[in-house]
Parts: C-alpha cells; sequence; structure tokens
C-alpha cells in the first residue's frame, strides 16, 4: 500500500484526526470516496484474527487497586497450577483489545503468567469503539497512568501462579509505558518496547532492568528519539537491545491490521521478546 495513506492512518489514530478529517484525506489520496472505503478493511483491525484459543490455557479477568478506582486486566497462564515467570502486556493506545488479549495467550502459551491491565477501566461510559476509545485515552492523565501500571506491581505478589521475576512489554502507547516503567520500577527485570516513545533522556540513569527495544524504519515519528536513547542506555552502562526492522512500518506486529502488519519481522520481533524473558525471568 501506498506510504503516503498508512503515514496518514499513523496520523489518524495518533494525533488523532477526525475520522470525518481522515477520510476525507484519504479519498484525495485515492482518487474518492468509493476508493477509500474499499481500502479501509486493510489498514483497521480485525479482530476476528487470533493466534492462540483461550481452550488452550487457563485465562480469567481480575481487578487491582488503581490509584483512582478499580483496574482491570485479563490473565492467561498454561493452565497447570504453578508459579511462572511473569509478564505484564501493555496495549497501544485503544485499551484492553481482543488483539491483546491474543498477545497476552501468546506469553502464557511460550511458559509465562501474563497479566494485561487496562488503562481504560475506568472510563465512563466506555469506549464502543477504537475512535471512542483514542478520545478516552486524551483524556487521562499521564501520572495516573503510569500510577496505575505500577499499581500491577502490588498485585502481581498476592497470585500463587506468579514466581515474582516481573517484565512487561508493550507496543506503541504501551511501549512508551514499557520505558517509563522500566524508569521508575525498580524491581523490573525485563522490559520490551514495540515503537514506543523514549523515556526522558534525564532519566535514563534511572533503568534498572534490561531493555530491549524494537523500531521499524519506517517509523519516522517514533524513531526521532530513538538515537538519542540508545547514545544515553550506552552511556549509562545499560543492559539493553535495540532492532531496527528495515522496509516496515509502525505497528508491524499488530497482524489484525493487514496493511501494516509484516510476518516476517513480526515473529522474528516476537521470538527475540520470548527469548530476551527466558534470560532474565526464569
Amino acid at each position: 500500500m501506498n506510504q503516503e495513506i498508512i503515514n496518514l492512518y499513523d496520523e489518524y489514530t495518533h494525533k488523532p484526526l477526525s475520522r470525518a478529517e481522515f477520510l476525507k484525506r484519504l479519498s484525495l489520496m485515492t482518487g474518492g470516496m468509493t476508493t477509500a472505503l474499499s481500502i479501509l478493511p486493510s489498514l483497521e483491525s480485525n479482530y476476528a484474527v487470533a493466534q492462540v484459543s483461550e481452550n488452550e490455557l487457563f485465562t480469567e479477568t481480575i481487578s487491582y487497586k488503581g490509584i483512582n478506582g478499580e483496574m482491570k486486566a485479563y490473565v492467561a497462564r498454561p493452565k497447570e497450577l504453578r508459579a511462572y515467570p511473569t509478564v505484564i502486556i501493555i496495549h497501544e493506545n485503544r485499551g484492553l483489545t481482543p488483539h491483546i488479549e491474543d498477545v497476552a495467550r501468546r506469553a502464557a502459551q511460550a511458559g509465562f503468567l501474563a497479566i494485561a491491565p487496562n488503562a481504560l477501566s475506568m472510563a465512563n461510559p466506555a469506549p464502543a469503539n477504537e475512535d471512542e476509545a483514542r478520545t478516552a485515552f486524551s483524556q487521562l492523565k499521564a501520572e495516573d497512568n503510569l500510577a496505575n501500571f505500577i499499581k500491577v506491581f502490588d498485585y502481581i505478589p498476592t497470585r500463587k501462579d506468579s514466581n515474582q521475576k516481573i517484565g512487561c512489554v508493550g507496543f506503541c502507547w504501551g511501549g512508551a509505558m514499557a520505558n517509563s516503567l522500566a524508569v521508575n520500577v525498580a524491581n523490573l527485570k525485563a522490559a520490551v518496547a514495540f515503537y514506543g516513545r523514549q523515556p526522558a533522556i534525564v532519566d535514563v540513569p534511572k533503568i534498572k532492568s534490561a531493555v530491549q527495544l524494537h523500531y521499524a524504519s519506517l517509523d519516522e515519528r517514533v524513531n526521532a528519539g530513538a538515537k538519542e536513547y540508545e547514545e544515553a542506555l550506552k552511556a549509562n552502562g545499560k543492559n539493553y537491545e535495540l532492532f531496527m526492522y528495515e522496509g516496515v512500518n509502525h505497528a508491524f506486529h499488530n497482524d489484525t491490521s493487514a496493511a501494516r502488519y509484516n510476518e516476517q519481522a513480526a515473529k522474528l520481533a516476537w521470538q527475540r521478546t520470548i527469548d530476551f524473558f527466558k534470560k532474565y525471568l526464569v
């Protein structure tokens, strides 16, 4: 698909543009609204796509105390009850979607206890679609978001199925949150960020965890801060890995968006993620 269209969709999902403005600009790029609407399904999420069935695993929805109410989270792990290395799965700027629940199941299938909190747990009313979810995100306070994800570290010790070695992996908005947790949680063992905004450079010395970073070469918006972040990690002697995936777009790991998903890069990045967690959490 034309890269200008991909970039427009990225602008729509992150600024965000109104849907009306996005479709207007898309129709101008494609030569008409009929063509614009015909390619829209390949851009937007198709949640019928899932790699791992719940039938293979133990899953549940739990609540834990946030700073201003109850946080909800989706949990997945192997069926056998024992203590597993634990991974916090952090969603994009649309809340806890079926895709992120599927990612949690992928982590569980690999032998982890996966916990996926929903930053929009306290949204009232609950967003009915992705546009409403992105709008709800714009109304959240960054400091509240961070505090609510830090609170899951208080909840995990109450679980008998956690070995108390905790990592996190986040995507886009969640990638930025993974970087923030690396800065702010001393007992985090491993943080993985997929195409996520970098933390403030002055905060890099606070990082105690191992860090793994995945970037898409065509993702100019996020990549703008990658070099400075890597230089700071090096200068401060931090344990990190950085991978740049050539010729792929932001959200290349999200297999519900056909236009941006890249199977080869996604599988490689996920295997690197699992290997990273097995190194630092098992």
